[in-house]
């Protein structure tokens, strides 16, 4: 039996590529093909380590009749072995973010960035099927020698998605406080620094009895955090939250107590948590930079800049105008309906058409 491997830089609960890997390992496996997961053993969670397995046996199993298909989106050994390996080869580019982003805070990370960006630029010309998970990663590809790559949209879990609610924090944020939400990485490119500034002109100016919910894990990031935790206290706010990494149905429970969900982000290749966010049926507020706008396909409300004071009106508007708050809903419905209504695995299977 032929097999399709893939290959990623790392294998976590919550990790957008992680889940996305186990969605095609299932489709990949209903064509009737083996399919596993490879990954660097010391980036496999220890609880995941029976759902993955250790890169270093990839060579050994691999034959010229296999394909391999690599998540590209940071440093790492896959990629280095990526071009080494018999097979025919796919790519799918997630975006690998600017090191300068992290180069005072994480110093490591941007090591890693800035070798995953290098590893990138060296892998052009390498497979013969090469995806990209937005129009926006196609062009940094195009960009750095590759051919024209296919765009083919993250593979979500939506059953996931809409799962059960964590009844705790339901109740916790459900004290009639209007809940302004972020989820996403505490990471520098996520710009949570504007978030911050944001609502603060948001508590200050139009409701006071508000809360800040900053859903995401800073292990690693503790510096950024500090700095953050640094800026809520200087602009004296109240009920800031950080959750830190948080199971699905505390997640779930974020996004159903939420009124607002507003990006500052500056650096997004795709942004889940956008469409997580339109799936909980949360009017989005987001910056309009890199793939957000494309994420957001007409959905939402998306600003340039960063017009703070603009933005905390907007969000106060969002809440006091029913009918307005309805119509965007309705746009953000219309474009969750889209994503459910595309059939990803058989667009996927025609994009590898060459190689099945």
């Amino acid at each position: 039996m032929a097999a399709i491997h893939q290959l990623v830089a790392g294998f976590s609960r919550g990790d957008a590529i992680s889940n996305e890997a186990v969605v095609l390992r299932r489709l990949f496996r209903d064509w009737g093909y083996d399919s596993e997961i490879f990954c660097e053993q010391r980036r496999i969670l220890p609880e995941l380590r029976q759902d993955a397995r250790d890169l270093d046996t990839l060579k050994s199993v691999c034959r010229p009749e296999d394909m391999v298909f690599l998540h590209l989106s940071i440093g790492s050994r896959a990629n280095e072995l990526f071009p080494t390996l018999p097979g025919k080869k796919i790519l799918l580019y997630h975006n690998i973010t600017p090191p300068d982003y992290f180069s005072l805070v994480q110093p490591s990370t941007a090591a890693d960035l800035a070798r995953g960006r290098a590893q990138a630029r060296a892998l052009a010309g390498v497979a013969q099927v090469n995806l990209a998970d937005s129009a926006f990663n196609a062009a940094e590809l195009a960009e750095w020698g590759y051919p024209p790559a296919s765009v083919f949209p993250l593979m979500l879990d939506f059953a996931k998605l809409g799962g059960a609610s964590d009844r705790a924090t339901l109740r916790r944020f459900a004290d009639g406080r209007t809940n302004i939400l972020f989820v996403g990485r505490c990471a520098p490119n996520k710009k949570i620094e504007d978030v911050i500034a944001a609502f603060a002109f948001y508590q200050k100016g139009v409701d006071p009895d508000s809360r800040l919910i900053l859903a995401g894990s800073f292990a690693g990031t503790e510096r950024y955090q500090r700095l953050l935790l640094t800026l809520v206290r200087d602009l004296r706010l109240e009920n800031v939250v950080f959750t830190g990494s948080i199971p699905q149905d505390r997640l779930n429970a974020c996004y159903r107590s939420a009124d607002v969900f507003l990006c500052m982000s500056e650096h997004e290749g795709f942004c889940i948590p956008l469409v997580e966010a339109l799936v909980h049926r949360v009017p989005v507020v987001a910056r309009a930079v890199a793939a957000v706008p494309e994420t957001l396909g007409g959905a939402g409300i998306l600003f340039h800049g960063k017009p703070f004071e603009a933005v905390a009106e907007m969000m106060g508007r969002l809440n006091r105008d029913e009918v307005f708050r309805q119509a965007v809903l309705a746009r953000q419905n219309a474009r969750v309906a889209a994503f459910q209504s595309r059939d990803l695995g058989s667009e996927l299977r025609g994009l590898l058409t060459p190689l099945l």
